[in-house]
């Protein structure tokens, strides 16, 4: 007598699925980020975060007047 083939289940085909495909390489790549130390209190901080005041001590980073740009507001974004 012939087996009936019965279809296969969802788990199954996903497991099959999964051992088929291709691996692509892990590449590894630094994550550039920057890192500035406060003058006053030697408190590290994000380039990105806080860039007109320090958050712990508040020493002035920048005197200048903020402009309109693409990641930076003309309001105090250090916050």
């Amino acid at each position: 007598m012939e087996e009936k083939k019965q279809p296969l289940s969802l788990v199954e085909r996903l497991k099959r699925q999964a051992e088929a495909q291709q691996r692509e390489p892990m590449i590894m790549e630094h994550a550039q980020t920057h890192v500035m130390a406060c003058p006053n209190c030697g408190a590290g901080r994000a380039k990105q975060d806080g860039i007109t005041h320090c958050a712990y001590c508040g020493h002035a980073f920048t005197s200048h007047r903020l402009t309109e740009g693409i990641h930076v507001k003309p309001t105090d974004n250090s916050k």
